[in-house]
């Protein structure tokens, strides 16, 4: 049977005797539902809209893979592709990733019969213990969250795809200018567009690249559970995204500075950042990244520390802003033992190396003296 798309005009008019104006419809029957696509284009916003296409397709083609999608959050990314996993699976997963992650698998997804071990994942040993337990998939955050570790992705991938297992990688803190896990090995990478990508802190988004292999169950979960990013959020990302590379650019020479003259504070007992010679996989962040930058990330330790000194640091400063996120123009600073990994116990943070005084900072792109100098007057409060 021969199909058609039925297109009604409704001319504008206006009502002399009332003024009333009469503007134009245009209507697309989508009854035959195998026509959609071959006239004015999209069936229904939940499962495509052209403005997030757009947005797919730049992050697809910066990522290095073969199909995008773009979720209303950095969590619901994860949610899918975790959701491309069947009940009665196992994962293996960087130890000490982001809280968020970390409880989603321990509270949702655990309820779905998915075993989660968590690893080492720079000590492919414990990713093999891991995969001869049956899992079927590797989740790995690197550099992690927030204690800057990092994971070699080609090896994880080699040794991951020799059990059949697929990795996903979360490369929010590096962004596609920095590193491209797929091109590494990964067989998904997903980024938090609210942090680097849109860049600015006024967007809420997530979006993952990957290959043919998880195109169809990708786009399945997107198109049944509903999150997927609306078109004006796209079009903020798509903003934030035309200035990334000279953002990567400043956050990383800036963040490098910041590491250089904490790691020689009186009052700072260690720094986390993988552009630091000091740092005990420098040599492997230096290949990945291949001496394109070390990104905005630090953390660092300060000297004899709690939740009431770290408060007090907080409070001092003035141009350097506390706040939840990171990713911003703005140098914002995070307590990880109070925010992003508080429902882990303290016997948990001290195993995945979260003490009482470790403070995350995302280095804005501001001038870097006024930073140095914030975070100085800051820590000179404490004595």
């Amino acid at each position: 049977m021969k199909q058609e798309t039925k297109l009604i005009h409704y001319k504008g008019s206006i009502d002399e005797s009332s003024g009333a104006v009469s503007v134009p419809i245009y209507q697309v029957s989508t009854f035959r539902q195998d026509a959609v696509g071959r006239n004015l284009g999209y069936e229904y916003s939940r499962g495509d809209n052209s403005t997030r296409n757009v947005l797919e397709d730049y992050i697809s083609e910066l990522a290095g893979g073969e199909f995008g999608y773009a979720f209303s959050s950095g969590m619901a990314a994860i949610s899918a592709c975790l959701m491309c996993l069947k009940s009665g699976d196992s994962l293996v997963a960087t130890e000490g990733l982001y809280g968020g992650t970390y409880r989603v698998l321990q509270r949702v997804f655990k309820d779905y019969s998915i075993t989660c071990h968590y690893v080492d994942t720079g000590d492919l040993e414990g990713v093999r213990r891991g995969l001869d337990q049956g899992a079927s998939a590797v989740l790995v955050e690197t550099p992690s969250n927030p204690t800057m570790r990092i994971t070699d992705i080609a090896e994880v991938g080699r040794l991951a795809h020799e059990y059949d297992a697929m990795v996903m990688a979360d490369n929010t803190f590096m962004s596609p200018w920095l590193q491209r896990p797929l091109e590494w090995g990964a067989d998904v990478v997903i980024h938090s567009a609210t942090k680097y990508l849109a860049g600015h802190g006024d967007v809420l988004g997530g979006v993952i690249a990957t290959s043919k292999q998880m195109r169809s169950e990708a786009l399945e979960v997107l198109k049944l559970t509903g999150g997927n990013l609306g078109p004006h959020e796209a079009w903020l990302a798509l903003r934030g995204m035309r200035t990334l590379t000279l953002r990567m650019r400043q956050h990383s020479e800036n963040a490098m500075q910041v590491a250089r003259w904490l790691d020689d504070h009186p009052r700072v007992t260690a720094v986390h950042y993988p552009g630091l010679p000091s740092h005990p996989q420098h040599a492997l962040a230096r290949a990945l990244l291949q001496d394109a930058g070390y990104g905005g990330m630090v953390s660092f330790e300060i000297k004899d520390a709690g939740r009431r000194e770290v408060f007090r640091f907080f409070e001092a400063l003035s141009l350097c802003v506390p706040g939840t996120t990171l990713g911003d123009v703005h140098s914002l600073l995070l307590y990880p033992a109070h925010a992003s990994h508080r429902t882990l116990s303290p016997e948990e943070r001290t195993r995945v190396g979260i003490g009482e005084g470790l403070v995350r900072m995302s280095v804005g792109i501001e001038a870097v003296a006024d930073i140095v100098r914030d975070l100085e007057q800051a820590l000179a409060t404490l004595g």
